[in-house]
């Protein structure tokens, strides 16, 4: 009986091939673009989660106020260089402390100019942030307490003001001052969130603060924990250590947060996953439109056919029989929509995934997930058709027009 239903459909489907494309078009549409955004998104988490982890998933970034984000140290004073100069000596377990500030400026070279971030900090700073020197040096001690105008760049500002000329020896003007670029970093491409790595450059912190900020305001330190070190018991010293340099009675709270890599990467990763559901869930949307496309093709196919089904029922077919078959071809047309889809999110994944340079991430859960909601759908919107025509009247059928 179901082979017989299986070959009746088939039959029917391929006798109108346009009309069945049209037909499972929504279905397509609505599965490739589930499969498209969730295999996005999860190349963009766990790109997010790769540049984050590239930190050490043994390092802390300690910031002023009680909370990590903008405004969040409005009120609460800043650290000095000192502070960080007591972390790094004061509490066993920690491998290297940066103290470091940003700011982004217009720098001008070579009758060219660019606008670049521009960070002062130590030489800490570069095995912390996973930077390396390719061509030239890092910073001399006499440099970074001097406050020396030298500075280190990235790939992008060598390219945006020197292209393939030599920068090491030559001057970079940052505002209002001139520095000798010493360093050259290798290339790191570009960041979870988006950001040039390679659009840097690093100045000593000293010569930071007297030639850019006019003060001695520290607002973040970077800290490497030693591998086997007990990352939360370097985190309370540190609190500790912090609470008393800044004169922090017992009732008072911090005014100051103290984050480490693995709750970051937890906590932007539990974001991304719902924008992932909440943009799946959008798509998915349009499956249900597809199934509604599929329900009406159905009820005209039984307009159509009402007198074939009356035939069947005169000489003997059951109800459940005529209801099979209209069943599975909604079921069978629900399938080729969603098999096409899934083509279809596959060759659209990867080309995004290139173009948005995040890396592909296959998920056969969500690809079974999409195409047996195809299925269903076709279980649902196809049962009442089918259930109308196993209903008719087998000798009104046979006299209809």
């Amino acid at each position: 009986m179901i082979g017989n239903a299986l070959l009746l459909a088939l039959r029917q489907i391929f006798r109108n091939p346009m009309r069945s494309i049209l037909t499972v078009l929504g279905i397509v549409i609505g599965v490739a673009a589930v499969i498209t955004m969730v295999t996005i998104g999860n190349g963009a988490t766990q790109q997010v989660r790769d540049q984050i982890a590239s930190l050490g998933s043994d390092s802390l970034m300690i910031r002023p106020g009680q909370r990590l984000g903008p405004g969040q140290s409005v009120g609460a004073p800043s650290f000095k260089e000192s502070d960080a100069e007591a972390l790094a000596t004061q509490i066993a377990g920690i491998k290297a402390v940066a103290p470091s500030r940003t700011s982004t400026q217009v720098v001008v070279a070579n009758g060219k100019n660019w606008s670049t971030s521009v960070i002062g900090s130590t030489n800490e700073y570069f095995p912390i942030s996973s930077l390396t020197v390719q061509e030239g040096r890092e910073f001399e001690p006499s440099e970074l307490r001097a406050g020396s105008a030298v500075c280190v760049i990235g790939q992008t500002v060598r390219k945006e003001l020197f292209g393939d000329v030599d920068p090491l020896g030559q001057l970079l003007r940052i505002k209002g001052f001139s520095c000798q670029i010493i360093g050259l970093l290798e290339p790191k491409g570009q960041s979870g969130m988006g950001m040039d790595k390679d659009d840097v450059v690093i100045i000593p912190l000293n010569t930071f603060q007297r030639r850019l900020s006019g003060n001695v305001r520290v607002p973040l330190i970077t800290v490497a924990v030693e591998a086997g070190s007990d990352i939360e018991r370097v985190k309370e010293s540190a609190r500790l250590l912090l609470r008393e340099r800044r004169s922090l009675s017992k009732g008072e709270m911090d005014n100051f947060n103290i984050l480490d890599t693995s709750e970051l990467i937890e906590t932007i990763s539990k974001t991304s996953q719902v924008m992932t559901m909440l943009l799946g869930a959008v798509a998915a949307v349009s499956l249900l439109v597809g199934g509604i496309g599929i329900m009406n093709i159905m009820l005209v196919s039984v307009t159509e056919r009402t007198r074939e089904i009356g035939v069947r029922l005169a000489i003997g077919a059951l109800e459940r029989e005529v209801l099979l078959q209209f069943l599975i071809e909604s079921v069978m047309l629900a399938c080729f929509g969603g098999l096409l889809g899934v083509a279809l999110a596959l060759g659209a994944s990867l080309l995004l995934t290139h173009i948005m340079n995040v890396p592909f991430i296959f998920s056969p859960s969500i690809n079974i997930l999409a195409f047996g909601f195809a299925a269903c759908i076709g279980i649902v919107f196809g049962y009442f058709p089918a259930r109308r025509a196993a209903k008719l009247d087998p000798i009104e059928a046979v006299r209809h027009e």
